[in-house]
This record gives structure tokens, C-alpha cells and sequence, in this order.
């Protein structure tokens, strides 16, 4: 009767030094997919930090491969998910004994609404598009930006978002499609106007103008109508 091999359960034919291959294979291979996630930016995980995504990223390949594949020898899977478990707790642990490795690791949280205008400085550091982020604040039934006093993105890539009372709304820039794509240069009369790129209202003429904030030339007619629901 056939016994089970077991040096090819658990090494498929490689020597058993292999291991440490593995574990730097796990070190650089981890950095890699975190470095990577961090580059991308954190509005693709919503729920889960950059950290926590890696970590379900590695441990699900790592313990998928071995399951599929009979050229996987078990014994560098689970080196891989020891090392990878090791990792995080070292990770964890100098996230809690340094603010500035937690920032790097799980970000921060951004204002990138101030007093009804966009906080140029923090929009340009997150990877979030114009029109993603107006369509989060529309499920949100924002009609314009002068209802918000503040919006800040979260570490875990979510909008929170703080009102004006209704008495003390003001003009902003409109986010509903149908007024936001009426952007242009030319103002056809005089009144009220939101920068398209920023936000920043200004009274304007027929003979135009350059925002003050950013420089852009594309208006949008401000609104400055309550927040219904």
C-alpha cells in the first residue's frame, strides 16, 4: 500500500532553507502590496484601512495558493502567514507608540471643505476626483456648497460632513448636474457667482472675471437655497 509523501506535502521537493527565502519573499512582497495601496490612495477601501486591506490581500493569497496548487509545499504557506502576522503586530505595536508611523500607516483626517469653499490644499493631496466627490455630497441631499460649513475625509475614506443652520446659508457653488455643467467663461449678467474649480463666490459683471482663490476663469450662478431632508 502507497503511503503519502509527505516531503512532497510539505516541501514539493524543495530543501528546507528554502524557508528563509520565503520569509524575505513575504517581508519585501508585503511592503510592496502596503506601499502600494498607499500610493493609490484610500478611497478604493472604504471600510477597511490601507493596513487592514494589505493584510487580507497577503493572507488570502498566501492560503489560497497551497489549497489550489499541488506545487505549493504547505510548510512556506504558513511561513508566510507567521511572518505576515508577525509583521502586523510589529506594525501595530509602533503605530501605537508613534503618531507620525500611525499617520503614514493609516493617514489622516483631511478638511477638504472650509466655510463653503474647497481647502485647496488638502483637495489636491487626496486622490478623490471633483465629480465622485460632489456625487458623495448629492446622496447626501447637498445641493450646493454653501450648506456646509466643514467636510472632512476620514482615514477610512468616508465624507463627514457639517451644516450651516438654515438661517445661516449661504451662496455656494451649485453640485447639481444640470446647474454645475452651465460652467463658463462668459457671465451673461451680472450677479453672483461660484468659481467651478473651488468654490470662492464673488459678484461679477457682464465683462467677467478671475477667481481670487484660484485664478480659474469658469463661473457657475451661486445658489443659496436651504438643505431639504
Amino acid at each position: 500500500m502507497k503511503t503519502l509523501d509527505w516531503k512532497r506535502i510539505l516541501f514539493n521537493d524543495l530543501p528546507p532553507y528554502f524557508l528563509i527565502e520565503v520569509f524575505f519573499r513575504s517581508i519585501i512582497m508585503f511592503a510592496v502590496l502596503l506601499l502600494a495601496l498607499k500610493i493609490t490612495g484610500k478611497r478604493g477601501v472604504k471600510q477597511l484601512s490601507v493596513f487592514e486591506t494589505v493584510i487580507i490581500i497577503a493572507l488570502g493569497s498566501a492560503a489560497g495558493d497551497p489549497m489550489l496548487y499541488d506545487n505549493v509545499g504547505l510548510l512556506p504557506a504558513v511561513t508566510v502567514i507567521v511572518v505576515i502576522i508577525l509583521f502586523y503586530k510589529g506594525i501595530t505595536w509602533l503605530t501605537g507608540v508613534s503618531s507620525k508611523f500611525e499617520q503614514f500607516i493609516e493617514g489622516k483626517t483631511e478638511c477638504i471643505i472650509d466655510e463653503g469653499e474647497f481647502s485647496l490644499r488638502s483637495f489636491k493631496k487626496e486622490s478623490l476626483a471633483q465629480d465622485e466627490f460632489f456625487q458623495e455630497l448629492r446622496m447626501k441631499s447637498i445641493e450646493h456648497l454653501g450648506q456646509i460649513k466643514n467636510a472632512y475625509v476620514e482615514t477610512s475614506g468616508e465624507i463627514s460632513t457639517f451644516y450651516y443652520p438654515d438661517e445661516e446659508v449661504k451662496y455656494g457653488l451649485p453640485i447639481v448636474p444640470q446647474l454645475y455643467n452651465q460652467k463658463s467663461e462668459i457671465v451673461t449678467y451680472n450677479g453672483t457667482y461660484a468659481c467651478s474649480f473651488c468654490g470662492n463666490i464673488q459678484e461679477l459683471t457682464t465683462d467677467g472675471g478671475t477667481c481670487e482663490n484660484c485664478s480659474k476663469k469658469e463661473w457657475v450662478l451661486a445658489i443659496k437655497t436651504v438643505r431639504i431632508g
